[in-house]
This record gives C-alpha cells, structure tokens and sequence, in this order.
C-alpha cells in the first residue's frame, strides 16, 4: 500500500494522522502546509515535510485536511491547485465507524471515529465527517462538504457542495442544505438553507445572506 501525504497540518488534519495510525498497512509519510514556520519540526510526532506541491512529486496517496468555519473553501481551492488525478487521493475510514454495504464515499474523503451511515448514503469527494455523526438512509453530501462532530442527519437529506455543518446540528429529514452554506453549531434546521447562507438557531434562520448581507 503507497505511503500516505496529508495537506495540512491544524486539528482536521491532526485527527486524520490519529486515523491513520489505527489502520493497517497504512504508513503516515508526513505533513504537507503552506509556509516554513513548522517545515522540519514534528506534529504529533508526526513530520512536516513541505508545501503542498510535494505530492505532485511523489507516488504517496494524498488527503487534504483543512478548513474551519472560517475558511471551509479551503479543501477545494488546495485540490483544484494540485489538479492530481481522484485516483491519487486515499479514501479514509476510522475502524470505529460504521458504513453501510450500500453506502458510497469519494476519493479524498475522510470519516473519523464513531461514525454511522446507516444505508444508502452517498458521500461525494473530498467531505469530511468528524467523529460521532450519524448520516442516515438516502443522505447525499456533496464534494468538500464539512460535516462537523455530532451532526445528525435525517433521512433524504442533501448537504450540497462546499457547505459545512457545525457542531452538533441536526437536519430534519428531506431537507437540502445548499452549496456553499454555513449552518451553526447546534442549529436545529427544518427547512431548505439556500446556497451560500448562514443559518443558526433553534430552529435555525437565516443570519446572512451570501456576500454577509443580513
């Protein structure tokens, strides 16, 4: 099995080197970032080799780890500027989880610990599901979606592209969360969230409109 390069090194990517570690066969090659403060220095225990650019010099699967609320674009900018092919991307799951036969996850995606897709669930590219989140039947996450500790999400639902789901939220079932969308820690959503908007609450309304208009 080829080594493994992970593109960032803050907490997303922290969790996924621990993953890493719990799966067999697997070796961790090191980090990859942006700037030169930590090159040279251990993460975790785990080295900080170079730019991102390395992996398109190198035979290593590769997984980018980064994005917050405040910058939960940043995967797909980072994929889009290394242009790899989806076959060079590893597709992570932590031995906790649990997914479905029936299930589907892109390349480049990542599931952290305690995670259950129950059946039938669709999980695009490039998506990161932290630990202890529940994705039930017919769920659809999109490519470089966030779906953050704890989320719960009814059946049918569909987190569209790019968009992040905080903390703790729960989505009623058959609801879309639209491409690009921020929804809170703890928001309660009952209905469709339109692309680029940010919702919070219980239950959750708009806070924002894309653009940060109100």
């Amino acid at each position: 099995m080829p080594d493994l390069l992970i593109v960032g090194a803050g907490g997303f990517a922290r969790e996924t080197a621990q993953l890493v570690r719990a799966l067999p066969g697997r070796r961790l090659a090191g980090f990859l970032e942006d700037g030169t403060s930590r090159r040279g220095t251990l993460v975790d225990g785990v080295p900080v080799l170079g730019p991102p650019e390395d992996a398109t010099r190198s035979d290593a699967d590769v997984v980018v780890c980064t994005g917050s609320p405040r910058d939960y674009a940043s995967r797909a900018r980072i994929v889009a500027r290394l242009a790899l092919p989806a076959s060079r991307y590893a597709t992570l799951v932590h031995p906790t989880a649990w997914t479905a036969e029936s299930c589907a996850l892109g390349p480049g995606t990542v599931v952290l610990a305690g995670t259950v897709l129950t059946a039938s669930v669709t999980v695009g590219a490039h998506v990161a599901v932290m630990p202890h989140t529940t994705l039930t039947h017919d769920d659809v996450i999109e490519d470089f979606a966030t779906i953050a500790s704890g989320v719960r999400l009814g059946g049918s639902v569909r987190v569209g592209a790019g968009a992040y789901v905080g903390a703790g939220a729960l989505v009623r079932e058959g609801v879309t969360v639209g491409a690009g969308a921020l929804v809170g820690m703890g928001a309660v959503v009952l209905e469709d969230v339109p692309p680029g908007e940010v919702w919070a609450g219980n239950p959750a309304r708009r806070l924002r409109s894309p653009g940060g208009s109100g």
